[in-house]
């Protein structure tokens, strides 16, 4: 099974995609999230890719970055990208990083990717690995929904807000807004209790 949800096979293609125009979807938002951190703040970066923009903007904003990503190939671009974070080359949902806790957590352009159970299971662990009264920030349509994605035309699927705002309050997080940015992506920021 690839863990990586297909996006190893085409690695490539997803890094075209990224450098043509789309890299600054997004940032203004994490930026917007990211100074909102204490300095100097661990943040886990699951589904990181090649660290470019998402991980990119966290560091600019003086943040230390630790990244979690299936792809093999990304995860050799992340070293080049941001050689002073820590990148594991690991499934999200057998993370070994998650054995630690951190100041805050950012899932972006991943959850959907993931099977229902798996979703679920993320969220406990991402609850589980931040400091209470820290931060969680994910993408994912506000709609029930599924669909092929773009570059893998692997099946996607949104729980919906409904759903996601369930599973956040029965892992101890408490859901603070709900917003898109200019790409038409919605977010869910979160705190731990």
């Amino acid at each position: 099974m690839d863990k990586s949800n297909g996006y190893e096979i085409y690695a490539t293609t997803f890094i075209c995609c990224r450098s043509k125009g789309i890299n600054g979807v997004g940032t203004a938002s994490v930026r917007r999230w990211a100074r909102l951190l204490p300095s100097n703040a661990t943040v886990l970066d699951i589904g990181c890719g090649i660290g470019d923009p998402i991980s990119k903007t966290l560091v600019d904003e003086g943040l230390n970055i630790y990244g979690i990503d299936a792809s093999p190939s990304m995860v050799q671009i992340f070293k080049q990208n941001s050689p002073n974070s820590t990148v594991v080359c690991e499934a999200v949902e057998d993370s070994s990083l998650f054995n630690r806790q951190f100041d805050a957590i950012i899932a972006w352009g991943l959850m959907f990717l993931l099977p229902e159970e798996i979703q679920e299971m993320v969220i406990r662990k991402m609850a589980n690995a931040l400091f209470t009264g820290r931060k969680l920030l994910f993408t994912a349509p506000s709609q029930k929904m599924k669909w092929n994605d773009a570059i893998t035309e692997i099946e996607s699927l949104s729980l919906g807000a409904e759903r996601y705002n369930e599973l956040l309050a029965a892992s101890g997080l408490s859901l603070i807004e709900e917003f898109e940015d200019e790409g038409d992506n919605h977010y869910y920021s979160a705190e731990k209790r």
